[in-house]
């Protein structure tokens, strides 16, 4: 019995240990496809978001060290490397009022002696309302653009909830100067209204913005028309004025001024409304400074082939029950140097007649009379242009500056053409590498631009111009009033007053546009409102000032050969 139960004790235990084993085994099985079932699912997931990175995120994007370097919107400019425009990184003033927490007040000193403190440092500050702002406790900008040595005061005054986030900004270190050829930066980072509209794409690839963009100007240039325009426009009250000095040979801006102006630096409502471009997109009648125009359009057709002929004066011309008349009497009989040094629209109209309507027209429309004005800006006005066929008024009218309305550029181009040696360029706001300048088209023949350089020289010596010569320059030019239309006709107290020059006449090398609008009758001007006493002079102070600037200094021992013109001149010698 014993041996029994022992036998059977001892196969009970055997049977135990395999069950044990068995269920160890199954258990580590089990263990190990749960790890590799945990694995495979791991593995999936690193797969799937593997091919997800690769195939649908895009890749993150790598910068080189140049880029990195470059500034974040690329330089602007003078012909000579005067810097117009440029990015730097500047900060702005936030009032963050959870700055401390939520409780208790945001500001450690009273919201008025915060508000006296940042006027301290920035004196166009609105102290009043800067000081009811920090009262509120409503987060927000107290100021876009802040100088380094500004923020570092800001520091000093020890209230957390100053904040100054650095930004990225554009800055304008001349102010004003050259406004609305420049433009501005918008809060989207791209250009507004000038070159920045123009250049946009330059000046924000990083393949292209670590090189500065050149424009024509010259900021000595610029600073000196914008001074002389503003001194002219104050002197007699008018409510605008417009300028420009081009090269006749490559058609480069030199300088091209609009006033009022306005500050890229601070746009506001005030600058806003002073962006308008006088000199490229308001156009105007520009009276008695197309007559040369006129005359040199007869000249090359072969109408005028003795300058000394005369032309009747005296009486205003009947033309479909309109009368064309002078400003004041000048006489039985004009030639045509007289009719240029008095101004003569009796004359003038009789040259214009004897042309021809279609071959004045076909004139002016060579010069770009007929269409916007050639030039980068994006503002750019379209002439008052009659496309169908002109009447015999119609062409007698425009021949003396009235019937077409165009802007100070047209004009500014048309008369580069006339003393150049007659080609017409297109006007360029960039900088032009010598021997690179626009071919353009011949409109006038050289002998034809050889004499108008004298009969403009005549009008400055003898005549409305003489207020413009310049000693030693010889400036040549022609002055131009219209009257302003309006409601029911023309405004007779209403005038633009412009004077077109050129110098030096001997040989042309600059035009020169100065255009008031809506000058008055005040002591500076002796009470006249026309260009021989208002815009006249704005030229004859000028061109001393940019002369030697441009490399013409002033000679007076020369000057061009007026000798076969002088008797024709009453009074000459």
């Amino acid at each position: 019995m014993t041996a029994l139960t022992a036998s059977a004790a001892l196969g009970k235990g055997r049977v135990r240990l395999v069950n044990i084993k068995q269920h160890s085994l199954l258990t580590a099985r089990l263990r190990v496809l749960i790890i590799i079932v945990v694995f495979t699912l791991v593995a999936c997931a690193a797969l799937f978001r593997l091919a997800y990175i690769g195939i649908v995120q895009p890749a993150p994007q790598t910068r080189s060290m140049a880029e990195a370097l470059l500034p974040s919107r690329g330089e602007i400019t003078d012909r000579n490397g005067v810097p117009l425009a440029r990015a730097f990184p500047a900060y702005a003033l936030w009032y963050n009022p959870r700055a401390m927490g939520d409780d208790g007040s945001p500001l450690v000193k009273s919201p008025e002696e915060v508000a006296a403190r940042l006027k301290a440092i920035f004196p166009d500050l609105d102290e009043e309302d800067v000081a009811e702002r920090l009262a509120s406790g409503k987060a927000g900008y107290l100021r876009r653009r802040v100088l380094p040595e500004e923020a570092n005061q800001v520091h000093e005054i020890g209230e957390v909830a100053l904040e100054l986030p650095q930004e990225k900004d554009r800055y304008y270190p001349q102010g004003e100067m050259a406004a609305h050829i420049l433009g501005y930066v918008a809060a989207d980072g791209h250009g507004r209204v000038g070159m920045e509209q123009v250049l946009d794409k330059q000046l924000t690839d990083p393949a292209t913005r670590s090189a500065p963009q050149k424009l024509s100007i010259d900021t000595r240039v610029q600073g000196a028309l914008e001074d002389e325009l503003r001194r002219g426009m104050l002197m007699v009250d008018a409510v605008g004025a417009a300028g420009i000095v081009l090269d006749v040979d490559t058609g480069e801006v030199m300088a091209l001024a609009s006033l009022p102006e306005f500050d890229p630096n601070k746009i506001d409502a005030e600058g806003e409304k002073n962006m308008f471009n006088r000199v490229t997109n308001q156009v105007y009648e520009l009276g008695s400074t197309f007559k040369p125009l006129t005359v040199a359009a007869a000249i090359d057709d072969g109408v005028i082939t003795d300058l000394s002929r005369r032309y009747q004066s005296r009486k205003p011309l009947a033309i479909g029950g309109f009368h064309i008349k002078d400003s004041h009497p000048m006489g039985d009989t004009l030639n045509v140097p007289e009719a240029l040094i008095h101004s003569s629209n009796i004359v003038t109209a009789q040259i214009a007649d004897r042309l021809g309507a279609a071959r004045l027209k076909k004139t002016l429309a060579e010069l770009g009379m007929n269409e916007r004005p050639y030039i980068e800006l994006p503002a750019r006005g379209f002439p008052i242009w009659q496309k169908s066929d002109w009447s015999r008024l119609r062409a007698m009218t425009v021949s003396y500056g009235h019937g077409v309305a165009v802007t100070p550029l047209h004009l500014a181009s048309a008369y580069a053409a006339m003393v150049n040696g007659g080609i017409w360029r297109p006007a360029t706001l960039l900088k032009v590498k010598p021997g690179e300048a626009a071919r353009g088209r011949r409109v006038f023949k050289a002998s034809t631009s050889a004499r108008m350089n004298q009969l403009l020289r005549m009008v400055s010596v003898y005549g409305t111009g003489r207020s413009a010569d310049a000693p030693g320059f010889r400036v040549g030019g022609k002055t131009g009033s219209a009257e302003k239309p309006g409601k029911g006709g023309y405004r007779h107290h209403t005038l633009v007053s412009t004077f077109a020059a050129a110098f030096p006449m001997d040989k042309p090398r600059y035009v020169v546009i100065a255009m008031l609008d809506e000058p008055k009758g005040t002591q500076a001007s002796s009470y006249q409102r026309t260009a021989a006493w208002n815009a006249a002079p704005i030229v004859g102070r000028l061109v001393p000032r940019i002369g030697p600037m441009l490399g013409v200094k002033p000679d007076s021992s020369r000057d061009i050969d007026l000798s076969d013109l002088k008797p024709l001149v009453h009074g000459g010698e």
